[in-house]
């Protein structure tokens, strides 16, 4: 059952990440349409990789995880960096969303600064989560002290909160 819901899980991400990785590129060439139909072809295509693959092959990632969380130990500090990345993903999955929403108004483009941006920063999450994955293994990172107190992040955020909190 677990090697199951392994290679579920390892196709998922696969699926969801090459996703996320392509996309920018679909989205960069959005400046090179030249007519309505070819415009409203493309969009299509867009929105349908993420609302037909890419969005079902992350919840499907994200669900078999957790099922494997709950089959395996997962209280290291590596999986707990994992969780973080993942996390970054998701957050990347929500702006492509955003993207594709906006991006095939009328006069709208998108940079190949921001597809560069796009597409290294996604790659470097995905090459994170697979060493930690691999090495099994967390950084040598440790939070500030004040992070471990209670109260310790209101005191840490006061200089710099804009409103006051009672």
């Amino acid at each position: 059952m677990i090697a199951l819901l392994k290679f579920v899980h390892i196709a998922a991400i696969a699926i969801w990440t090459a996703g996320l990785i392509s996309l920018p590129s679909l989205y960069v060439q959005r400046a090179h349409v030249e007519n309505d139909d070819a415009l409203y072809r493309m969009q299509r295509m867009t929105r349908f990789a993420f609302v037909a693959i890419i969005s079902p092959a992350a919840f499907i990632a994200v669900a078999s995880g957790t099922g494997l969380s709950f089959m395996r130990d997962v209280f290291s500090p590596w999986f707990s960096w994992k969780l973080g990345f993942v996390g970054l993903l998701a957050i990347f999955h929500v702006f492509s969303g955003l993207v594709i929403i906006r991006l095939f108004r009328d006069g709208e483009v998108y940079p190949a600064w921001r597809f560069v941006v796009a597409t290294a920063s996604c790659c470097a999450v995905v090459v994170a989560i697979l060493t930690l994955v691999l090495a099994k293994e967390a950084p040598d990172v440790s939070l500030p002290a004040v992070m471990s107190e209670p109260g310790g992040l209101k005191r840490l955020l006061d200089p710099i909160n804009p409103w006051a909190t009672p």
